[in-house]
This record gives C-alpha cells, structure tokens and sequence, in this order.
C-alpha cells in the first residue's frame, strides 16, 4: 500500500503532460512488473483515426517521444488494432486480446467529450488478473484527474483554446531540437527525401474586431471570439496547437509539414471565416501571417517574423493569407542581419 500511494504522490506532483506519462508508466511498471506499456496516442484526421507511442517502457527504462522532436513518428490507422478500434467504436471502458503464444493485452482508452484521445496498452505472458485490471484503473484515474487539471490551467477560459503561458512552453519545446529543419545528413539521403518538413508558427488576427465590440457590444464581440475558436479547431490539424494570445490576437504551431501545406492550412480557415455568417454580426475577415520555425532563431525572432507577415496583410486589404519568408524572396521586406531587424520598402 505505501507503494502504491508513493507512486500517486509521484503522479499527482507532476504539471507537465510528459512528466505525467512518465510517472504512469513508471508506476506500472514497478507495481506489476511488466515490460510492455505504452501510452497510445490517438490522432483524428479528415480521413481516418492515426495511432502512435508517445510514451514505452524499454530496457527497464521509459522512454517520452516529445510531439515535437524530429524523430519520425510511426502512425498506423486504428483499423490496424481491430480489437482496440472495436471497443473504442462501442464506448467501452477496456478490452482485452490473448494471441497464440500466450501474450495477453489490455487496452483502456482515455476519452475526452466521448473522443478516444489516447489509450494505456498493457500486455505481459501471464494472465491479466483482476487485481491487475483494479491497479491500472486506479492509476489511471489519478492519471485522468491531474491531466484535467493540468489541461485547465492551460486553456483560455473564452475559448477553451491553450493560453499564453503554454504557448510558451511549447515553443520552448519546439526550439529544444536544435535540428528542426536540418536537411538530411549525406547526399543520396537528400536525393530521395520527400519536400521539407518543419514547423511553422502563425499569427491571426480579426479584422476590425474593435468595430465589432464597438458597434454590437462585447457580449457579441466573445460570441465572435468563441466562433472564430470553433472554427480553428475544424480548419487545423489536430496534431496543430492553437493558442489565444488575448483580444482578437491568435496563435498557431503548425507541426511537422510542408509549406504548400502549411499555405494551405492557413487558407482553409480564412476561407471558412470569410464565409461563416456569424449571428447579428454577419461577415468577419481574419489576417494570417506565418513563418518557419527555424532553430537559429530566437522565440522574439519567430513571433516577429509572422507578425511581420501579418502586419503586410493588414495594411495590404486585410483577409490575407502571407508567408513571411517569400515576403523576403519577393524583396517586399530586407531583413538586416547585423540589426536583425526587418524594414518594409
């Protein structure tokens, strides 16, 4: 017993998602002794439901993939776990699967507004005991209770989007790879490698939102905020992180992709913005500037960078989509390096 509250001491001290996976799978392990778990996590896509590890136990050691570490994460549809994508379509609480050799699995899947968002995997040779099941449900309550009072520290009570102070620890995560858009190392590898990927960083902005609260009053001007929240999270990908700056002001970490890609992200939710028809308010424009995430620069760098880009949509039309460095490539802006600095012709 005093294990067991040792290890959910050790869970419940934690205010950072890795952290907690760490601490859960370092719990299991030493209370049953296996040397198989691994926290799955689940992706939904416009196309299908992607599975990966985000955290294993390996060698007796557990093992964190940060979200943003240039290692390439291996997804597989959930289709290829029949049993798993079986009972997460059924809602149910756990499933179990034995395979030939005696290997015996337990899935429990961790919901979120009754979307599968992730699952604990357990599997040993011996059979999965009652009290087995009993010790992960219990662990993983403690596990879901402290993640969703991390997960409201960190979202902005508008919008329900992530705040300021975690947008900053996730660039800081972000800039911890210093190779995030290091090209492959030896010639035949960058021959047959696929168009860059790096991550991105967009600002946006409502466009004449001051009019807004000014001509309707604030009640509409949050009903617009809240909208425009629902809109992001329907436009980006879920694997994007999306973050209220405060007023009007928004932030996106466009993970891992292409800039074609990126571009078109970005214009998939002007668009839906432009022709959503938002409640006595009719028709909102958002400007959207982004640049690359490069890790050279500085956090101050990046956020200047997509502002710049944003503050030439702004004063070009408004409703814009603009990309930082082909502002640079066009000679629309010069960047001074020795000033570090950015000046518009």
């Amino acid at each position: 017993m005093e294990t067991v509250l040792k290890h959910v001491v050790d869970i419940s001290c934690h205010r950072d998602q890795s952290l907690l996976d760490i601490s859960l799978l370092t719990a299991i392990q030493n209370l049953t002794g296996t040397k198989w778990v691994r926290m799955l996590e689940i992706t939904l896509t416009q196309k299908d439901m992607l599975v990966h590890a985000r955290a294993w136990v390996e060698n007796d050691r557990v093992i964190i993939l940060n979200e943003y570490s240039p290692t390439k994460q291996i997804q597989r549809p959930l289709s290829h776990f029949a049993i798993l994508a079986a009972a997460i379509e059924q809602g149910l609480p756990t499933v179990k699967d034995s395979a030939p050799d005696g290997m015996q699995t337990l899935w429990i899947p961790i919901w979120n507004n009754k979307t599968a968002v992730a699952c604990l995997e357990f599997a040993q040779a011996a059979p999965i005991t009652k009290q087995i099941v009993c010790v992960l449900e219990g662990l993983l309550q403690v596990y879901r209770n402290f993640q969703n009072i991390l997960d409201y520290s960190e979202r902005d009570t508008l919008t329900g989007l992530l705040n300021r102070k975690t947008f900053d620890s996730n660039l800081s995560k972000v800039l911890s790879f210093r190779d995030v858009d290091t090209p492959s190392k030896t010639p035949s590898e960058r021959r047959h490698a696929d168009v860059p990927k790096q991550h991105w960083l967009a600002v946006i902005d409502i466009d004449h939102f001051k009019r807004i609260n000014d001509k309707f009053g604030h009640l509409y001007g949050d009903e617009v905020l809240i909208l425009i929240a629902n809109l992001m999270l329907s436009s980006f990908r879920t694997v994007d992180r999306i973050f209220r700056f405060g007023g009007e002001e928004f932030v996106v970490l466009l993970r891992s992709t292409t800039l074609e890609e990126a571009h078109m992200v970005a214009e998939r939710f002007r668009v839906a913005v432009e022709t959503h028809t938002f409640p006595q308010v009719g028709s909102v424009t958002v400007s959207i500037g982004f640049a690359g995430i490069h890790a050279s620069d500085s956090p101050v760098d990046i956020l200047g960078h997509a502002d710049q880009a944003l503050y030439y949509a702004k004063n070009n039309g408004r409703n814009l989509v603009v990309h930082y460095e082909a502002l640079l490539e066009s000679g629309v802006l010069q960047k001074e390096v020795a000033a570090n600095s950015v000046e518009f012709f």
